[in-house]
């Protein structure tokens, strides 16, 4: 998060008013799902799994989607060819 120039304030913030854009309900030892947000027009995505029975939430990742894997709303996944 760091090293990508990801601010602890700017996860708190997608976590509060971002978008969820997929849902991974298999992923293990937790459920997880995708958040999208915006921050100054910069756009991050935050991989956040979801420990119900501590209720508790864990950040996987953030990271900036780039526009070889992600339509230009960031938000629909490629279509790989």
């Amino acid at each position: 998060m760091f090293k990508r120039n990801i601010r602890a304030d700017d996860v708190k913030q997608i976590i509060e008013i971002g978008e969820c854009i997929s849902e991974y309900p298999y992923d293990k030892p937790y459920p997880s799902f995708l958040l999208f947000g915006l921050i100054n027009g910069r756009a991050l995505h935050l991989v956040v799994a979801k420990n119900t029975s501590d209720n508790i939430c864990i950040i996987v990742t953030a990271y900036e989607p780039t526009l070889d894997i992600w339509e230009n709303d960031f938000k629909t996944k490629r279509k790989l060819l």
